[in-house]
């Protein structure tokens, strides 16, 4: 949604010294393009990990409990990777992304999937077997999952062409 205040942020995001030199450096953008793109990998390949055991497809000679905190750590420590190199692309480019439906759209999407993620793994600090016997809950929290993360994929990759 684009509004006058929106579009005002921008362009006072647009004109800080730091956007300046985001801008005129030429290595800059691809070079945190590339740590954004590794870093989705590892957070996404995670992800499936998690949500192909919650699933019972893979992994199913572990606990839920034992996958989620193998891979749990790659997802959270990837995340603030995620918000940093966005951050930089964001003040390089403002009005290309805070503009834009596509990158609203992943933002709301991935509110839900934290969520989501919280959700599921808070029980387990407490109780390791907290999601035993709950195969249908863990089936509908892993395509939720899968389906948010999917949409976060393709609306970041969507922000480019819209």
């Amino acid at each position: 949604m684009k509004t006058k205040a929106l579009l005002d942020f921008c362009d006072a995001i647009d004109a800080t010294a730091l956007s300046q030199t985001i801008q005129s450096i030429k290595w800059v953008v691809p070079a945190v393009q590339t740590v954004h793109i590794l870093a989705i990998a590892a957070v996404m390949s995670s992800i499936l990990m998690i949500n192909l055991r919650l699933l019972g497809v893979s992994g199913t000679d572990q606990t839920i409990a034992r996958v989620s905190s193998r891979f749990g750590p790659v997802v959270w420590w990837g995340l603030p990777v995620l918000l940093l190199t966005g951050a930089t692309l964001i003040i390089g480019e403002p009005a290309r992304s805070l503009a834009n439906d596509f990158f609203q759209l992943k933002m709301f999407l991935l509110v839900c999937v934290i969520v989501l993620t919280v959700s599921f793994q808070r029980p387990l600090k407490g109780n390791p077997q907290y999601w035993d016997g709950r195969a249908g809950a863990l089936r509908l929290i892993a395509i939720v999952s899968l389906i948010l993360w999917t949409g976060i994929v393709f609306a970041g990759r969507w922000i480019a062409y819209l």
